[in-house]
């Protein structure tokens, strides 16, 4: 919830120009564990006073982690 509230005022200050939040219930599967483990040893949640927006990195090995979240939720 805080990332999609850091990326709605991303677009109201004008750093990125738009922004499409899904709300999903998606189980906390060994793939989801995965990624959160990346996020939380790779990234820091931005302060709410930011001043630009920086899009989040991922690795090839993150992007398939993603890629098997949407498939086992039927999203992808």
């Amino acid at each position: 919830m805080v990332q999609n509230g850091r990326a709605e005022l991303a677009v109201q200050r004008g750093f990125i120009k738009g922004v499409r939040i899904l709300q999903l219930n998606i189980p906390r599967s060994s793939s989801v564990i995965e990624y959160e483990k990346y996020v939380n040893e790779n990234f820091e949640m931005p302060a709410e006073d930011f001043d630009h927006f920086e899009e989040w990195k991922k690795t090839e090995e993150i992007k398939q982690t993603v890629s098997q979240i949407l498939r086992e939720n039927h999203i992808a």
